[in-house]
């Protein structure tokens, strides 16, 4: 399934529990669809959430709110059903909003363009903690829920731990050759997993974030700007060649291409509440729908076109350890990147 947006989309997100999918443009809109394997999707809401591009798009609260972020440095709540406005923060950050991640049931963070990070608490109706934890735009944010740490990548080329239960940026990794703009966990938690500008895959692994443990150069030359985990030993991968690869990791291999757009470089992929739908948007201002048995079905012979070597790190997560061509974000800064000042904290408060 395809959808023509008529422009260029930042974020997309499917709803927990029904076949919804909202997107984020650059012209400050937020678009929510229905879809259905039998039918074209159909467009439920229209929103002019932001007077600037809309860069970051989350469901939140079971589905029932759509929260989004803005180089206008603001955060909307934004009603799934009815599409009005639940609540706004102007100044919900000093620098332009890039990113959005669900923690809790009733928390989330933020991230902006100069790599600070803000943690919401949609209980308490405030920001609970503020992390200085990079020095340029924060391109990708994962959550380790049993160890209650946020993992972060940004255009500075380095990834950090943000330990939640110590109020605390516990470790920032050295500084890699390029930007870092995504990242997943994989091996049960045990490896760290980040794309980068170059299209190199960096390795880390648990509690040693220091340094690499293994990088994977087969996608080299084409940058990684979204990954998605699609079981602990493969993950799609879209870069900006506008090619959906899947991808083992240890043993390190590109398995196959599974889905494409022509040569327009892939912005964000996100899965169906039932992974059925794997979600793509890119710089041809579609959205495509694709159903994942399909693209998924001839996989399992496909020859493998190289082989690292197995990785044998068997450690396992541990919950508390102590601290011992343009960019993707220059891409989303050229987007009507608007400044504005500010800091307030009062969030969710009708939520």
């Amino acid at each position: 399934m395809e959808i023509n947006l008529g422009k260029l989309a930042f974020d997309v997100d499917f709803h927990p529990s029904d076949n919804l999918v909202a997107t984020g443009l650059i012209n400050g809109d937020l678009h929510l669809y229905r879809y259905s394997p039998d039918s074209v999707p159909v467009r439920q809401l229209e929103v002019h959430a932001h007077t600037e591009s809309c860069r970051a798009s989350r469901f939140i609260n079971g589905g029932r709110v759509l929260l989004t972020g803005s180089p206008d440095c603001s955060i909307l709540a934004t009603d799934v059903e009815t599409g009005s406005t639940i609540t706004r923060i102007d100044n919900a950050h000093e620098a332009a909003v890039n990113r959005l991640i669900n923690l809790t049931e009733s928390t989330v963070a933020s991230g902006d363009d100069e790599g600070c990070i803000k943690v919401w608490d949609t209980r308490e109706r405030s920001c609970c903690n503020s992390f200085d934890a990079h020095e340029d735009y924060i391109s990708d944010m994962t959550f380790a829920s049993d160890a209650m740490k946020l993992l972060t990548t940004s255009g500075d080329g380095t990834l950090s731990v943000c330990n939640l239960r110590r109020n605390t940026v516990q470790t920032r990794s050295e500084f890699s050759e390029d930007e870092l703009l995504s990242v997943v966990l994989m091996k049960n938690g045990r490896k760290v997993v980040c794309g980068s500008q170059t299209g190199i895959i960096l390795l880390y692994s648990w509690g040693c974030f220091k340094d690499c443990s293994d990088r994977f150069t087969d996608l080299s030359s084409n940058s990684i700007d979204a990954m998605l985990k699609l079981d602990e030993d493969r993950i799609i991968t879209g870069s900006e060649n506008g090619i959906i690869n899947l991808v083992g990791i240890l043993p390190n291999r590109v398995i196959q291409p599974i889905a494409e757009h022509s040569e327009y470089p892939v912005e964000c992929l996100a899965f169906s509440h039932d992974r059925k739908f794997l979600g793509s948007i890119a710089h041809d201002q579609m959205l495509k729908l694709w159903d994942l048995d399909s693209i998924l079905q001839d996989t399992k012979n496909t020859q493998t076109n190289e082989t690292g070597p197995i990785d044998s790190d068997d450690e396992e997560m541990e919950l508390d350890n102590d601290p011992s061509k343009l960019s993707r974000g220059n891409k989303r800064k050229n987007a009507n990147n608007g400044q504005a000042p500010g800091g307030g904290n009062n969030f969710f408060a009708d939520l």
